[in-house]
C-alpha cells in the first residue's frame, strides 16, 4: 500500500451519534435562553442547526459554548468543569449538554454507519494502522457501547487532549498525536472528516489526504474548507481509489510537517 494509517473522527464519520449532539445542544442552548429571556428580557431566538453547524460541530465541548454565546453577544464565566450541569458558566451549561447527550445514548444505544466500519476492517486487512481522534470526552463510552473500540490502536479524545495540553480543531494536534501513537509519518496518513473545523485541522497539518464526509450536505463547505476528497458516505469510495491517491500525490515531497507540530511530542 501506498499509505500506513487512517485517522477517523468519531462523531458523524463512525457513529451516527452527529444528530444526537446536534439535539443535545439545542436542548441546552434553548432552555439557557429561555432563562434569559426570564431574568433579562432579552427576546428569546432559538438555537438552531445553522448555529450547530458554525459554531459547535467539531469544537471542544466548552469551546463550542464559547463560540456559540459570542455569536449572540453574551458573556459569562468559564467557570469550572466540575461545575453543576446547567451552572450558568460554560461549564456548566457543556456539562448540560452533556447530560443530555449521554441520557440519549443510554435510552436508545450507539447505531454506526456500515460502510464506515466496512472500510476500517478492508484497511486492517490490510496493513493498514487505524485510529480515532475525535475532540468529544464520551469517545471510549460511545464506541463501547457501539461494540467497536477494539478496532482502533489508537484513541485520542476530549479526555487525552485535557490530560496533555493539546489544541483542538481546526488545529492538527489531535491527528498529529494518533499519528504520533501510531508511528505514522504525517505525509502517509489518511484523515477522515465530516467537520468544517475537522477538515481545516486536516489541511493545517499536511497530512496526505483529507478525506471529507458530506453528511450534511456540505460538499462545496468541505472543499473549500481542505478537504482532497468529499464523498457523502464512504460507500462511495474505495480502498483502491484512496491508495491511488497516495501513489499519485501523496508521496509529493514538498508536504513537509507544519512547524511546531512534528519537531515535538504531543
Amino acid at each position: 500500500m501506498n499509505f500506513d494509517g487512517a485517522i477517523f473522527d468519531m462523531d458523524g464519520v463512525i457513529t451516527m451519534t452527529a444528530v444526537v449532539h446536534s439535539s443535545a445542544w439545542k436542548d441546552t442552548f434553548d432552555e439557557y435562553l429561555r432563562s434569559r429571556e426570564a431574568k433579562h428580557m432579552e427576546p428569546f431566538c432559538e438555537f438552531n442547526h445553522a448555529d450547530y453547524l458554525a459554531f459547535v460541530d467539531g469544537r471542544p465541548r466548552y469551546k463550542g459554548v464559547e463560540s456559540f454565546l459570542q455569536s449572540r453577544g453574551i458573556s459569562i464565566s468559564f467557570g469550572d468543569p466540575q461545575d453543576e450541569p446547567g451552572s450558568e458558566t460554560m461549564c456548566g451549561l457543556g456539562n448540560r449538554k452533556n447530560q443530555l447527550f449521554n441520557a440519549r445514548l443510554e435510552k436508545e444505544g450507539v447505531p454506526v454507519y456500515e460502510s464506515t466500519i466496512e472500510l476500517i476492517k478492508q484497511l486492517l486487512q490490510n496493513g493498514i494502522r487505524v485510529g480515532v481522534a475525535t475532540s468529544s470526552k464520551n469517545c471510549a463510552s460511545v464506541l463501547a457501547k457501539a461494540g467497536i473500540g477494539e478496532m482502533f490502536e489508537t484513541r485520542v479524545d476530549g479526555v487525552l487532549s485535557a490530560e496533555v495540553g493539546l489544541h483542538g480543531k481546526p488545529e492538527p494536534d489531535i491527528f498529529a498525536k494518533a499519528c504520533d501513537n501510531l508511528r505514522v509519518k504525517y505525509h502517509r496518513a489518511m484523515i477522515v472528516e465530516d467537520a468544517i473545523p475537522g477538515v481545516q485541522a486536516g489541511a493545517k497539518g499536511r497530512f496526505g489526504l483529507t478525506l471529507g464526509v458530506a453528511r450534511e450536505n456540505n460538499v462545496e463547505e468541505l472543499r473549500r474548507n481542505g478537504a482532497d476528497m468529499v464523498v457523502t458516505d464512504l460507500s462511495e469510495t474505495s480502498l483502491d481509489e484512496i491508495d491511488n491517491w497516495f501513489k499519485n500525490k501523496g508521496e509529493n515531497t514538498d508536504r513537509k510537517c507544519p512547524e511546531g507540530i512534528g519537531a515535538r511530542t504531543l
